[in-house]
């Protein structure tokens, strides 16, 4: 079990001295993923093993402050003392999230039976570009997580301290602010989870964004994007959910185009698949229909259409998104962000992304932070009219924040997405 041992009430961030303490009954508990938590009568939080998700290793305990974000720019690190009273190593995960694209930092490590260690979180750690990580002013999540929990996971989470005092924090310029997924109907500027006809009580679901432009009656380019795969440790924040995709909107600063976030899933367990591609048919079937309600619905110009996706959303860029002639079809341009089909992840072998590659009939691909050696085979294929780009981003990290600031590589690939859009 894990027990959360509360403290004093956290005071307003102008009056933040040194070290100021969390009350966690103060913050909201927003889910439970493999961990069953209740907040006790002394105002700490007892969280015992639920049920294990078979589908990937971590468990977790989210809490969200009930303002909606948490401005702690003028704190330098979040801090915690966990101690492991089970009989197993377990590794433990402190997370700070931000709101606006799923960044996070976070504090690790493994502990040994009968082992106490401070977890620190610096809320001002960088990417290696020093571009920062999250916005503190942002903060809106905390995450107690866990890998490969023992049976008998038995641990004390005590003590979350806010320390130290920090000054400006510094964004890179241009720095493209997206939207926060609502509640409600889609509408101009607004991203909400969309549900097609007959999953409106299941758990699939893709997120659509219309501009803030948008009128019914007229067309706009579509952008879809695939999220990259769950993957929650030092290298990366990843929740494998629609809900984090971004590359679209930093690539558009979100004006004149709809953007649709995908899910990978699997209809038999009426579920969205975090990891993997799920039932490939599945997925490939639910873009199909998806891409289609966009058409109808909301003006989706099927002449304007770009697919684009992360890591693991990346490969499906191919993988899925040419899969058959009706799906590539849709495809004016396709950008993909470290990894590619071909990469020898999971389904995707080169021998076969070779042949998928013969079905774009658009007109351009741009790749950020691939090697253009490795995916050689994929140019050679393809049609000698389609235009290749390679960027890099200098980000240093798996991680999509290059599209949400003004770097080289993100203007780059602005002006090829306008300049795509703008051809015929």
């Amino acid at each position: 079990m894990i027990r959360l041992i509360c403290c004093v009430l956290l005071v307003a961030p102008v009056c933040f001295a040194e070290t100021s303490i969390v009350q966690w009954d103060s913050l909201e508990m927003v889910e439970q993923r493999g961990l069953i938590a209740e907040f006790d009568e002394s105002r700490g939080v007892k969280v015992v093993a639920g049920e294990p998700d078979s589908n990937h290793d971590y468990a977790w305990v989210s809490f969200d402050h009930p303002d909606g974000q948490w401005d702690l720019s003028l704190i330098s690190e979040i801090t915690a003392t966990i101690k492991n009273g089970s009989e197993n190593e377990t590794e433990v995960m402190l997370w700070v999230c931000a709101a606006n694209g799923w960044s996070a930092v976070g504090g690790f490590g493994k502990l040994v039976p009968g082992e106490a260690r401070e977890f620190n979180v610096n809320l001002h750690e960088c990417y290696p570009d020093k571009t920062p990580k999250i916005d503190p002013q942002k903060v809106n999540r905390l995450q107690i997580m866990v890998r490969r929990a023992a049976p008998d996971l038995d641990l004390d989470v005590s003590s979350i301290v806010l320390r130290g005092k920090r000054g400006e924090v510094n964004l890179p310029e241009g720095r493209v602010i997206v939207p926060e997924i609502e509640k409600g109907a889609p509408s101009p500027g607004r991203r909400v989870r969309y549900r097609l006809a007959g999953d409106e009580n299941s758990g699939i679901y893709s997120v659509l964004y219309l501009p803030p432009s948008w009128e019914k009656g007229s067309q706009y380019p579509v952008i879809v994007e695939y999220p990259g795969n769950i993957f929650l440790n030092r290298k990366c924040y990843s929740t494998g959910l629609p809900d984090q995709c971004v590359i679209g909107y930093g690539m558009t600063k979100g004006k004149g185009v709809i953007i649709l976030s995908l899910p990978f899933l699997d209809r038999t367990a009426d579920r969205i698949i975090e990891s993997g591609f799920g039932n490939i048919d599945d997925t490939t079937a639910y873009a199909k229909s998806a891409i289609e309600e966009v058409i109808e619905k909301f003006g989706g110009d099927r002449d304007n259409m770009v697919l684009t996706g992360f890591s693991r959303g990346s490969i499906a860029c191919g993988f899925i998104g040419l899969r058959d002639d009706e799906i590539a079809s849709y495809w004016k341009g396709i950008h993909g962000c470290q990894h590619y089909d071909g990469s020898s992840w999971r389904e995707s072998k080169m021998e076969e992304a070779v042949e998928r590659a013969k079905r774009f009939q658009g007109i351009a691909i741009f790749q950020t932070d691939n090697d253009r050696k490795k995916y050689a085979p994929l140019v050679a294929t393809t049609d000698p009219s389609v235009e290749w780009t390679w960027a890099k981003s200098g980000l240093g990290f798996h991680a999509t924040a290059m599209f949400l600031d003004d770097r080289p590589s993100t203007v780059q690939l602005r002006e090829w997405f306008r300049l795509l859009i703008a051809s015929r």
